[in-house]
């Protein structure tokens, strides 16, 4: 059963929402997109050249750079955006971004070919919590049960979108359905037999969807994560705190419950939470401390959230020293 309350919570309740449900052109997320999206908008950025990174996704030259057919094209700037590799304004101006120089680059970058499961985890909170991807925000942010199949995720998008009065029609969430699917779950295998052929996304192997019926019904898996590293569990714990309150402190109840929570996006359980919290204060290099007073299960920010910067001091903790130096400039 739906609860329709839990919509009047999170982003699906902001009134500035633009709800997406295409763009990605039924292609899935692939190995290797992401850097190549950044290399060639930051290629043009470097030599100062601002209207290059505009039309490098629209002149005929495109198919050849990128080495994928035009919709694929279309597909990989789109997969890029709702990461937050590069960002569009407005006026169509495309430019890298922080997060996309702090991994990516071939000059200082720390993770640019995707090495570290962090990297994964963090688009996957930016896909599942900060986008307008309303499938993927309903999956991972508000869906209630665990089992499930297209058809279902599919009819209660729909009557979400008829209760927002966002006009779509069935067949495009079907095929956003689709796309999300193949996104996180692993193709069905045709022997018994698990070969590399089955995962088209690097997140699948984040492990968040498993078919448990030859790719025709499907679980969420919740609890531990022991891929998800610390660094990107309080890198996504910042950001949702700043939308969800202003207040210093924050109950274990909303990280573990609250729609596009950390514990809801990541798909782990209480006890999972629960364990990232009580180490919170070494695990963040005593920015955070856990406190249990009169009953409440509470961390404390030991200094403005304005103030941390979550990719110096937060995420960077999961990314060898070795692997290049931080710097976003």
């Amino acid at each position: 059963m739906v609860n329709t309350l839990l919509e009047n919570r999170g982003r699906l309740s902001e009134p500035t929402l633009r709800p997406q449900f295409s763009g990605h052109e039924t292609f899935p997320l692939r190995y290797g997109w992401l850097k190549k999206v950044f290399d060639a908008v930051y290629g043009a950025e470097v030599q100062g050249d601002s209207q290059n990174a505009k039309e490098i996704f629209l002149d005929t030259s495109a198919i050849a750079r990128f080495g994928v057919g035009k919709n694929m094209v279309t597909s990989m700037r789109h997969w890029a955006v709702v990461c937050n590799v590069i960002q569009e304004d407005a006026n169509g101006d495309i430019a890298t971004t922080s997060l996309g120089k702090f991994l990516f680059r071939n000059d200082g970058g720390l993770d640019p070919w995707m090495e570290n499961a962090s990297s994964a985890w963090v688009f996957h909170w930016n896909i599942a919590a900060c986008s307008s991807k309303v499938s993927y925000l309903w999956m991972f942010g508000y869906f209630a049960d665990y089992k499930f199949d297209r058809n279902t995720i599919t009819d209660q998008v729909l009557q979400l979108c008829s209760r927002k009065g966002w006009k779509v029609s069935e067949a495009t969430i079907k095929r956003d359905v689709e796309c999300l699917v193949r996104t996180y779950a692993a193709k069905p295998s045709k022997a018994d037999v698990f070969t590399e052929d089955q995962i088209e996304s690097p997140l699948v192997e984040l492990g968040l969807i498993q078919s448990v019926n030859r790719n025709e019904t499907f679980q969420i898996n919740r609890g531990m994560k022991p891929s998800l590293g610390n660094g990107a569990f309080l890198y996504a714990l910042v950001d949702f705190w700043k939308q969800y309150t202003n207040a210093e402190t924050l109950n274990l109840e909303p990280i573990a419950y609250e729609p596009l929570s950390p514990g809801r996006v990541f798909c782990l359980d209480e006890d999972a939470v629960a364990d990232r919290l009580y180490g919170i204060e070494e695990i963040s290099n005593g920015l955070f401390s856990w406190s249990e007073t009169a009953g409440l299960r509470q961390v404390v920010a030991r200094k403005p959230l304005v103030d941390i910067d979550p990719m110096a001091e937060l995420l960077l903790t999961d990314y060898d020293s070795n692997q290049g130096t931080y710097g976003v400039s």
